[in-house]
């Protein structure tokens, strides 16, 4: 690309699905995107457009230029590429932890969401491995599959699960003070595509869980 998008395209940017990236706008502005490198048309049909990395990051720049002039408080440091507004699955932590219909229904459509991305994108059309978004976003990936099949993340005063980020590539840790629930994690996310293993923290004997996401 070179130049920035003009304010049409960056609010065609701004306003993609922000599980699958999936674009909305006329035609002349898609392939516009496309031009410049910033989507992609995808060959099957109904041969819709998405955002390519190049994309996700002017959309996250711009979040993170929009959360700078704002007043409100800041999202947790793993989430922090997430625009204000904007659905994130739980990595358990937060202050809130609304669990009405409401969120499971945000819940469900992102997970939705999630699978037909990897319709979209993976070779053959599998969607029970993880796509290219999920090696890009490894924690909202993995929380987004707990939540999804209803386990509870850790909240204020509740216990719960917590995903967080590792010095190893492509892994995220998961904890879970109550091992049947830690079981209950594990068994989840090897269901939604992961390679999960189970360690212990050489300090507090603590047992967690390693997962990276299956290619395969």
């Amino acid at each position: 690309m070179t130049r920035p998008p003009s304010a049409a395209q960056r609010r065609v940017i701004d306003a993609a699905d922000p599980v699958t990236g999936r674009l909305k706008g006329t035609e002349s502005q898609l392939a516009a995107l496309v031009r410049h490198g910033l989507a992609f048309r995808h060959p099957r049909p109904p041969h819709a457009h998405f955002l390519t990395p190049a994309g996700h990051r002017v959309r996250e720049e711009s979040a993170t230029a929009d959360a700078l002039a704002s007043e409100t408080p800041q999202p947790a440091p793993a989430l922090a590429h997430e625009p204000a507004g904007v659905f994130a699955a739980r990595v358990g932590g937060e202050e809130t932890a609304d669990a009405g219909p409401s969120r499971v229904r945000e819940v469900r459509s992102a997970w939705q969401g999630l699978l037909e991305l990897r319709r979209m994108t993976n070779t053959g059309g599998a969607v029970d491995r993880p796509c290219a978004w999920e090696r890009t976003h490894l924690v909202q990936a993995a929380a987004l599959a707990l939540e999804a099949a209803g386990l509870r993340p850790a909240g204020t005063g509740a216990e719960g699960y917590r995903v967080r980020a590792t010095p190893q590539p492509e892994a995220v840790a998961v904890r879970e003070p109550d091992a049947a629930a830690l079981k209950e994690c594990a068994v989840t996310l090897e269901k939604a595509g992961w390679q999960v293993g189970e360690h212990t923290e050489p300090r507090t004997g603590a047992r967690y869980l390693l997962a990276s996401p299956r290619r395969s």
